[in-house]
């Protein structure tokens, strides 16, 4: 089948089945309409990486193949994480890149992350590209050219010389057969990490677990191992490393909004008064734990490629995400990298005399739920979000910048559009259980009544 499928163009980046949605006549597509893109804002020297899918080299040959008919000049860095590929646009100096990956999705998928200039490519602009690949309006053919580039030990050696651990730290690294396995091991090592290794070798069929570090069944081997080990540490990423898992050494996940007080303590230390961002789903604690450290907290919108661009608007030091995207501004590039991270989490445990579980026994606990996702169609989910809105303005304060987050007296509710799935996503705080069991109450009785009203 070589029909461009619109759905496969999703809100942060390009992903679908890669034998069914994504042959190589669909490829040519897509690459042209990136070709023209790159061309229309006069980006020439162009990054290419892959994921370590099975269908990753047939794709990549064929992107390249295609870009450099278009004129462009593709450097080729081969196999890498996505966070590698980042790191070739700065420490090159490029004009952008296309990274071949499904992040976290299952072995038959795959897809494209597209970079222009320093920014990722998201919402409008990936629609872009479809209307593009699907009319054909691809630039005027023209000689480019195909050049390969090692850039691994660049990337190692430069975090070697920005991070420092002053005692040796033993952590268990589980790459869930991604490409984090290429990276992380090596790097912690060289750092003087005891480093004992889970799943780094790299096989994007995925045979041991689901390479998504945010589902705790995805870290019970982590933990496992973790125990066995005596590590101080687990770290885990997603099938690409641009999204890091923590385990301490009693078992205990570390979710992202506390990895990122964690992080915001530290940075705080050298950058009084600097921004951290963070996004609608995450706890009060975090927001007010950064106030409290001495920096400027902002709440922006969900999604990774909006929190880099709104990290470069307000040059902000610190962001991050429920779902494990870090984004140092601090020493590095203001990307998301998770094996970066977990150095950077190495060098502040190593720098402590107490352990991680110790240091996350000093984050103030607040009674919460997972994200919880309700099925509404892509037209009904929009209109429950502003009616839920409305509704709740009138009797407390709401910040609608993403969905709606409701201010409570004693805790908080976020009714929020899903930007890559049919559904809303609620999340719920409050400091006690049954202040939280009051909220929920409170809020699925409106979500009831406004589904009757809309027909949903």
């Amino acid at each position: 089948m070589n029909a461009l499928n619109e759905s496969i163009f999703r809100e942060y980046d390009i992903r679908g089945i890669a034998d069914s949605e994504l042959p190589d006549p669909v490829v040519e597509k897509i690459a042209g309409a990136a070709a023209a893109v790159f061309v229309r804002e006069n980006k020439h020297r162009i990054a290419i990486g892959m994921d370590g899918r099975p269908s990753s080299p047939r794709i990549k040959k064929r992107l390249t193949k295609t870009l450099a008919r278009y004129g462009l000049e593709v450097i080729d860095i081969g196999l890498v994480p996505t966070p590698v590929v980042y790191f070739a646009v700065f420490h090159l100096d490029l004009d952008g890149a296309v990274v071949i990956t499904a992040s976290h999705n299952p072995g038959q998928y795959n897809g494209f992350k597209v970079l222009v200039g320093r920014q990722a490519l998201f919402g409008p602009q990936i629609g872009e590209l479809y209307q593009i690949a699907a009319s054909g309006r691809f630039p005027a053919e023209k000689k480019g050219k195909i050049v390969g580039r090692v850039i691994m030990a660049e990337y190692m050696d430069y975090i070697q010389k920005n991070v420092h651990l002053e005692k040796k730290m033993r952590v268990v690294v589980d790459a869930g057969n991604g490409t984090g396995g290429l990276t992380a091991p090596a790097l912690y090592r060289a750092l003087g990490a005891d480093v004992h290794e889970l799943y780094c070798r790299v096989d994007g069929n995925f045979p041991n677990h689901h390479p998504d570090p945010t589902v705790a069944k995805n870290l019970v081997d982590l933990i496992k191992e973790v125990a066995h080990c005596g590590a101080d540490v687990g770290i885990a990423f997603d099938g690409d490393a641009d999204r890091i898992g923590v385990v301490d050494g009693k078992g205990t996940i570390i979710w992202g909004d506390q990895l990122l007080i964690i992080f915001a303590r530290d940075v705080l230390q050298r950058y009084p008064g600097a921004k951290i961002i963070s996004e609608v789903k995450a706890s009060e604690v975090l927001f007010a734990e950064i106030r409290r450290s001495g920096g400027l907290p902002i709440m922006w919108k969900t999604g990774h490629s909006l929190i880099k661009r709104k990290i470069v608007e307000e040059d902000a030091r610190l962001a991050g995400e429920m779902s494990g995207h870090i984004f140092f501004n601090d020493k590095w590039f203001g990307f998301d990298d998770a094996v970066y991270a977990g150095a950077r989490l190495l060098e502040v445990l190593s720098r402590r005399p107490e352990s991680l579980s110790d240091i996350l026994a000093t984050i103030p606990k607040a009674c919460n739920t997972p994200e919880i996702r309700v099925d509404a169609s892509d037209k009904a989910k929009f209109e429950i979000v502003a009616a839920i809105r409305d509704h709740f303005r009138a009797k407390y304060p709401v910040n609608d910048i993403d969905g709606a987050r409701i201010s409570f007296p004693h805790g908080w509710a976020l009714v929020r559009a899903s930007n890559t799935q049919p559904s809303l996503v609620i999340r719920y705080e409050a400091d006690s259980s049954e202040q939280l069991l009051a909220i929920q109450h409170e809020v699925q009785t409106a979500l009831e009544h406004v589904r009757r009203r809309i027909g949903a």
